[in-house]
């Protein structure tokens, strides 16, 4: 199937229309994500990122759509409710960002999405909102990193999962004071262009040494594909799955993984990890398939004779971003020595 960013514009009003057919009480659905970018694919696949807004209760929170190997639909239901107060969404990093980056609007009642958009919106980027959306990711980094160094537990998909989430979060804090967070596919793509445009490039070396370890030859890439594609099968057949797990976008991980370890291995490190990582915490202790990623986390360092290391290392990190948010915070006037 030849896929453009017409094509994927097609099925998601055909989407609609079906939804529409079953229920006319829909107030609004808008298009966010990829899709509203100039090149939506990578890896030859994309998800197509829609909100559908209630006006009663949700049918269900997050809802993953099979199209074809390569496409698949990521819903997410909302209600209204949801946006009644607009002034705390330009606090929201991901609700107001989705928001207010640039949407394809497919269904409006009665001016819903334009009414909604300009409140929440306006001001949205003032530095002071900016500030306040990634300060709270920063804080839950440095608390998150305190808990995971008071602890004394098995290294294991857990905890290298607090790991990961803990530096995703401080990323996250640096993205957002020059755009939205960053998503998974992308997220070391683009971290790169988010630290230049705040003049601190050394978060980006410092992220990915975070995370890598040296060179990897094909024949060791070549078996953590299998590893890794064989616990994320397991997974998905898991009852408690989570959506971002399911099986429809076994494609949209595998060959975005593929596409971009020739060029940008670290980018693809962190979607393998990341996910196989997750996989393998939604599977019972007796089946999950710990060899081949206990593996993977020794070659990367990050297995449990190098975790306190890795701990030192993104402390580190995490006053670096720290210290940037604070610069950043009087450059801009959010701050002025009379805080102080």
């Amino acid at each position: 199937m030849r896929i453009t960013r017409e094509s994927l514009l097609t099925i998601a009003r055909n989407t609609l229309a079906q939804r529409l057919m079953r229920d006319r009480r829909l107030l609004c659905v808008y298009i966010s994500g990829s899709l509203c970018m100039d090149h939506p694919l990578l890896g030859g696949t994309t998800d197509i990122d829609m909100f559908f807004i209630h006006n009663e209760e949700i049918p269900t929170q997050r809802e993953i759509v099979r199209v074809s190997d390569d496409i698949h639909l990521d819903i997410a239901h909302l209600p209204a409710s949801a946006f009644n107060h607009p002034r705390s969404l330009r606090l929201d990093p991901w609700l107001g960002s989705y928001l207010c980056e640039q949407s394809i609007v497919l269904h409006d009642i009665q001016h819903w999405f334009e009414f909604t958009q300009a409140s929440v919106c306006a001001q949205f980027n003032q530095p002071e909102n900016q500030y306040q959306r990634s300060l709270p990711l920063a804080e839950n980094a440095r608390q998150a990193w305190l808990q995971m160094s008071g602890q004394a537990r098995p290294f294991g998909p857990a905890a290298l999962k607090d790991y990961l989430d803990c530096v995703e979060n401080a990323a996250n804090a640096i993205a957002l004071l020059s755009g939205p967070p960053l998503v998974q596919r992308r997220f070391l793509l683009q971290f790169g262009s988010r630290t230049a445009a705040i003049q601190q490039p050394g978060l980006e070396t410092e992220l990915v040494g975070l995370i890598t370890s040296g060179e990897i030859d094909s024949q060791t890439w070549s078996q953590w594909l299998d590893e890794w594609d064989q616990a994320l099968k397991q997974a998905a057949g898991q009852a408690g799955c989570p959506p971002s797990l399911h099986a429809a976008r076994r494609n949209y991980y595998y060959k975005a993984v593929e596409s971009l370890y020739e060029e940008h291995p670290e980018a693809a490190i962190w979607i393998l990890l990341r996910t196989w990582t997750r996989a393998l915490g939604c599977l019972p202790a007796d089946i999950a398939p710990l060899a081949g990623w206990q593996a993977a986390c020794q070659a990367l360092s990050l297995d449990e004779n190098s975790f306190s290391r890795r701990l030192q290392e993104l402390d580190s990190f995490l006053d670096h971003v720290e210290e940037t948010l604070d610069i950043w915070a009087y450059q801009t006037g959010v701050k002025t020595s009379s805080n102080l």
